[in-house]
This record gives structure tokens, sequence and C-alpha cells, in this order.
């Protein structure tokens, strides 16, 4: 996957023609809340029951394929996050392209849900170069559910990028894809086998390890959480504690909940060394970003241009 290239006219004359036309951004959300809720499903694009792959492939239009995965929880207020990206697309894009960013940027959307309570609490599309990228992103499910206990299916999703997922960037270079999981909340105490079994369709017979499933992910990706400001567990010590001991200094905590797409440009530019943080912040501003304090806030203070991770860290006791 990953063919083609974005077209920033396309996409904004389709955003043009669906308000002309009244019709709703995200129009599987629309649909699906018409139905009633066991009936719900996933898009086919980004059914993930049954998937064998997804895949960031280097082609002869981008022979040096730089993957990243960007997953929501889209629980709650978390909702309002893929709506913010899909409105800065443009941005983001042209950041890592015509900014020189990442070489081939291939990008892979998703949600989140929680695999106890939701009907659909996995949805992964695949990595994407062109406007694609934009139909998945509209695609997503927006099912806005949880289950109140402070827990979502986080483990779901990185068990399944962990076991589908094939790079070209990773298997040819060596190098491993940006992954980016923006939620509020933290991992259930273990992945239950029947959530493996009814949203995968793995034959799982036995629960995993949280600590295991995530060690297996950061095989293949550098792995980021980012908590926007949107819940009363913004400054949570818990939330802060239990994601550390995951993904150790790539824990973000993001003041404008408005700003994640200039936090992952920035971000992977910087790790890139393609840009340093003061050159992002200035491009920030020339695109008549507002965000650039709380981006450069989000970065500084977990000192991004560092490399270390937390990959044997014990996850709290209370999981």
């Amino acid at each position: 996957m990953g063919g083609g290239y974005w077209d920033t006219s396309a996409y904004t004359h389709a955003a043009n023609a669906r308000r002309a036309a009244g019709q709703a951004d995200f129009g599987h959300t629309a649909r699906m809340r018409g139905l009633p809720r066991d009936q719900r499903t996933a898009a086919d694009s980004l059914n993930a029951f049954g998937a064998k792959a997804r895949e960031a492939r280097d082609s002869s239009e981008h022979p040096n394929s730089t993957p990243i995965a960007v997953l929501f929880d889209v629980t709650g207020s978390m909702g309002n996050v893929p709506v913010t990206l899909q409105k800065r697309l443009p941005d983001l894009l042209g950041l890592l392209t015509r900014g020189g960013y990442a070489q081939d940027p291939q990008i892979l959307v998703g949600a989140i849900g929680d695999d106890q309570y939701d009907s659909v609490p996995l949805q992964v599309g695949q990595f994407e170069s062109d406007n694609r990228i934009d139909q998945q992103l509209r695609d997503l499910y927006l099912e806005g559910g949880g289950g109140g206990d402070r827990c979502e299916g986080y483990a779901l999703a990185a068990h399944f990028l962990a076991t589908r997922v094939q790079l070209d960037s990773l298997d040819r270079r060596g190098r491993k894809g940006y992954l980016f999981l923006i939620g509020d909340e933290a991992n259930k105490a273990r992945l239950y086998a029947r959530s493996v079994q009814q949203f995968i369709g793995d034959d799982q017979t036995e629960d995993l390890d949280v600590r295991d499933v995530y060690r297996r992910l950061e095989e293949k990706f550098h792995v980021y959480f980012i908590v926007p400001k949107l819940t009363s567990y913004y400054d949570e010590p818990w939330l802060e504690e239990h994601w550390r001991a995951i993904v150790g200094e790539r824990f973000l905590k993001l003041e404008d909940p408005e700003a994640v797409c200039d936090l992952i440009a920035l971000t992977i530019g910087i790790m890139e060394d393609s840009i340093t943080l003061d050159e992002g912040l200035d491009d920030l501003a020339k695109l008549g970003s507002v965000s650039g304090a709380a981006v450069g806030k989000a970065l500084a203070s977990v000192g991004i241009a560092g490399t270390a991770v937390a990959t044997g860290g014990v996850l709290p006791a209370d999981l």
C-alpha cells in the first residue's frame, strides 16, 4: 500500500462539496448512529477482524517509506480529536512532505474503544500516501462509548499492530515506524483472550501480559502516547505513571487539543533530524498556527531530542 500523492486541492474540493450537499464529514459515524447498537460495525476499510496485514511498502514513487500510525481513543470526549486531525490534514502532510520533515511518509489511521463494553473497539486502516488518508479518517466510527473504569482497549490495538504490520523501512533499512496513541486513560489489567478472538479473529486461548504486548510493539515502532487536555485525567499522576512505565519519555502532555497535528509533525521532524524544535515552531508560526507554545512545552518538557525509551519498565502494581 502507500501509492500516490497527497492533493490538497482535491481535499478542499471534496470538503466543499460535502458542505454544499449538507453531508457529514464523518459519514460512517452518521450512518452507524442511525442503526441499533448490535448492527453497528467498522467500515470495511478499517475492519480489523480477520485482517492479514497492514503494510508500509517502498515503491518507485516512494522508495524510502516512513511509516506513521495514528490511533485515537474515540470514547467520550476524545471523539473530537480525529475531527480536528481531519481538518488539519493538509497542514500535517505539508510539513511532512513539502517541509521535508520525513521521507515518503505513509500514514495509517485507526480508532480505539473499550473492548469490554463497546461494539467497535478496534478500527485500523492501511498505510497510505495520498487522499485515501482523508477517506479512512472520515470512515472512522466515532462510537463515543467506554466503560467508566478509567481503562480502554489500547493493548488490543497494540497487539494488532505488533502482529500484523509489515514495514519495508524496518526490514530493509533497520528503521522503525512511528506510532502515536492519543488518549486519556490507562490500559486494562490484561489483554483478554476473548477480546483478541472477538475483534481480531485470532485463535488466542490465554490472556496476554500488557508489558509483553508493548515490548513486541516496540520492535516495530517508536511508540508515543499523547494525552490532550480534554478530561479531568489530564493532570492525574496515576495516568502519567502508568504510561511512562510503558513509553518512557515519549509520554506527551498537550495543553491545546487542537494542536495534535502540529505535535505529530514536529515530533517526527525532530526525531528524523530534519529540523530543530525552534525551526519547527517557526514553521508553525508561518502556517498561522497559534499552538506553538503548547507544542513547544509538550516536546521540551520531555527532552524529545533524546532517544531513550523505556522498554523494560514495570507497570504499576494496580494493573
